[in-house]
């Protein structure tokens, strides 16, 4: 863990752009906070046009590949491009271009314990103020962004209880969110190592980038540690595995469109 560089110090860009000259540059890309700004309701975070006529010019260049905590189906009503990949809810479901398809097997037989974890949850939060369950095929998420700070105790104590009565299910950090998974050997580190090996670019010509702001970012930033790029979007208030760091969404634009500017050339 370090302290990640200012991507647009012109020293530290240049840096950045002379290790990407002459090789091929997938893109792996967070959804909430990264390509979109973070929203109170889960369902307002929709993509700015400028955002997707960015990737999808991107995509029509290069491997983009949407890394997401979101829902797989959800993730790509947002998104709405045939051209990227689509690793949902933390990559536990992949899909994309050519046919690409991947569902983690040892993870669906975790989906009837998170049925009965929504269930449990929802009896046991409904009177604590703000709460919002959003249940994913393979995660359940427990917003708590809009819940008084004296109750969020009550909401991680929920959490707990039915973490011990299903102990074949794991909680994630998030930004506001306890995230309920199948406790199982899988991430987005994970994903974005698969999908470099299903596409053929696990090779040294290759310098995947990897754009996040969450924590469960950080298993993507691990795992190209000596091999890849990890830029962290937002205020740093923890310790990442990211080289870089950009300021916010718009920042990311930004990066993008000069991106585009160089393939161009």
């Amino acid at each position: 863990m370090h302290s990640p560089r200012d991507l647009f110090e012109p020293a530290v860009r240049d840096e950045l752009y002379t290790r990407m000259e002459g090789r091929t540059t997938p893109l792996f890309l967070d959804y909430d906070g990264t390509l979109t700004p973070i929203v109170d309701n889960p369902a307002d975070a929709q993509l700015d046009p400028a955002m997707r006529q960015a990737l999808e010019a991107l995509a029509a260049r290069q491997t983009v590949a949407l890394v997401s905590g979101r829902d797989l189906q959800a993730l790509q009503r947002f998104v709405g491009l045939d051209s990227v990949y689509y690793a949902g809810s933390h990559g536990f479901e992949i899909v994309g271009p050519g046919g690409v398809h991947r569902c983690n097997e040892e993870a669906e037989a975790g989906l009837e314990a998170l049925a009965a974890a929504a269930e449990a949850l929802d009896t046991a939060l409904a009177e604590v103020e703000g709460t919002l369950l959003e249940r994913k095929r393979f995660a359940l998420a427990v917003h708590y962004r809009n819940t008084p700070e004296d109750q969020v105790a009550a909401v991680r104590a929920a959490v707990d209880e039915v973490l011990e009565r299903h102990p074949g299910l794991r909680c994630g950090p998030g930004k506001c969110v306890f995230e309920l998974q199948p406790d199982v050997a899988w991430d987005k580190g994970r994903a974005v190592l698969w999908l470099l090996e299903a596409l053929s670019l696990n090779n040294g010509d290759t310098l995947p980038i990897y754009i996040g702001d969450d924590w469960t970012d950080e298993h993507a930033f691990r795992a190209l540690e000596g091999r890849g790029v990890g830029i962290f979007v937002g205020d740093l208030d923890r310790a990442t595995a990211a080289d870089y760091r950009v300021a916010d969404v718009d920042a990311v634009r930004q990066f993008f469109e000069q991106m585009l500017k160089g393939l161009e050339r």
